[in-house]
């Protein structure tokens, strides 16, 4: 499998068109990318999208925690966490401070884009026109961290164009067993690959193009809901749900 970062300009609220961005930085010749091949996976942070769609506030107008209650489904109180910051339930994700950022923004708070699934959507069609090709997935990036364990890896907050997960379940190992419960998601593990290459920091590198990577079975349409709805999970079913439900989450606004 091969991972390739595509630098861009810093992206700003003065750029309000991420077909603009992809179209000027994914053509042919440009930073080692001869073409989009086939089966490709293009992947896109989530900031970027956001911020190409207006989904920014300047930091000073508001108090970050009334926004976090306006993007959360749920949220504790920043108090309850020895960083000083709030845990959050956002679209069906556990995720810190509802997906808000202010890294890499120029004084912005940049917000989670307001429909990432039908954004995903959207740029898979860009892509497939302009460079005519018929099998393309995207992914929708960010970050998160994960309990127990330092350092942050990536997730897909939204997909389009392939299947996300791989099941196991009902089939064997290399002995024989039968498998229960295992699934792999494939979406997230391709955003932490992505994201060992595009990095956290300055790397100025929001878009990478993911070549050759195994079990990816694509699909010539966008998700279903009925196929959305196979990556979540309720708290009822989760395998940390006993200590997801012993804390008093506040509902967001």
């Amino acid at each position: 499998m091969k991972v390739t970062g595509i630098k861009t300009h810093k992206i700003t609220p003065k750029d309000k068109d991420i077909r603009r961005i992809l179209d000027k930085y994914l053509p042919a010749g440009r930073q080692g990318v001869k073409n989009l091949k086939e089966k490709s996976v293009v992947a896109v942070a989530s900031k970027i999208v956001a911020i190409t769609e207006g989904r920014v506030v300047k930091i000073g107008t508001i108090h970050k925690d009334e926004l976090i209650k306006r993007e959360s489904d749920y949220y504790l109180p920043r108090s309850e966490n020895p960083y000083n910051v709030s845990l959050t339930i956002t679209r069906g994700t556990l995720v810190a401070t509802a997906g808000i950022d202010e890294s890499n923004s120029g004084g912005y708070y940049v917000l989670w884009p307001k429909d990432p699934q039908k954004s995903a959507n959207k740029i898979r069609e860009f892509l497939r026109k302009k460079f005519k090709i018929k099998n393309l997935g995207v992914i929708i990036t960010d970050s998160r961290t994960t309990p127990l364990r330092w350092g942050v890896t990536g997730i897909a907050i939204a997909y389009s164009g392939f299947t996300p997960l791989r099941n196991y379940i009902d089939k064997k190992d290399i002995f024989g067993k039968k498998l229960e419960f295992t699934k792999l998601s494939l979406i997230d593990n391709l955003a932490s690959a992505v994201l060992v290459v595009t990095g956290e920091g300055n790397e100025q590198t929001p878009i990478a193009i993911i070549e050759d990577a195994p079990g990816i079975v694509f699909k010539d349409k966008n998700p279903s809901e009925e196929e959305l709805s196979e990556i979540k999970i309720t708290m009822d079913e989760d395998l940390y749900g006993p200590f997801l439900k012993s804390v008093r989450w506040k509902k967001g606004v």
